[in-house]
């Protein structure tokens, strides 16, 4: 099922309340077409009620996806003479590289959906590594911060070691 939408206002100008279906967006639903449809469109533009590449037309609108307009396209004769056979065969052409795009569709998809899922696995990973080492960081600094006593009694980061050996 396909939708078009149409907006009268850009959508970052929209405001939330206008959004919301049936007030300012037109939602227009379009199937595929069927072979039912299929049938109606032949029998409109060929005047066929039957023909012997129905059967094939049928088996590949159950496997592709054709709006009725782009079935129409195909069964509108292109010749003076109008022969129905070169119309369907035409269609039939045509479903066949509809299943073969679909099919290319697909498979790009799905290297698509891998390279992303290795992409954010990567990241993850790049995050350990700089959560590791920000802890390590965190640890050297804690062991500078116990700074040697100086000779006069005083450490670098003030007198804060005196007093933790004065409390002892």
């Amino acid at each position: 099922m396909r939708r078009i939408r149409s907006r009268s206002c850009p959508r970052k100008k929209q405001k939330p309340n206008r959004a919301r279906k049936g007030r300012m967006d037109k939602h227009i639903e379009l199937s595929y077409c069927s072979f039912e449809a299929f049938q109606i469109l032949a029998k409109n533009y060929l005047k066929l009620e039957s023909h012997h590449l129905f059967a094939r037309i049928q088996e590949l609108l159950g496997e592709t996806k054709m709006t009725p307009a782009e079935v129409a396209e195909h069964l509108m004769p292109k010749t003076i003479s109008g022969d129905a056979t070169v119309c369907l065969e035409s269609l039939i052409g045509g479903l066949e590289k509809a299943k073969e795009d679909a099919i290319l569709k697909a498979e790009e998809e799905v290297k698509e959906s891998a390279r992303l899922k290795a992409e954010e696995e990567e990241k993850e990973k790049e995050k350990e590594k700089e959560k590791g080492k920000a802890e390590e960081e965190a640890a050297k600094e804690k062991d500078s911060s116990k700074a040697e006593v100086k000779e006069n009694g005083f450490c670098e980061n003030g007198n804060a070691e005196l007093i933790s050996k004065e409390k002892k």
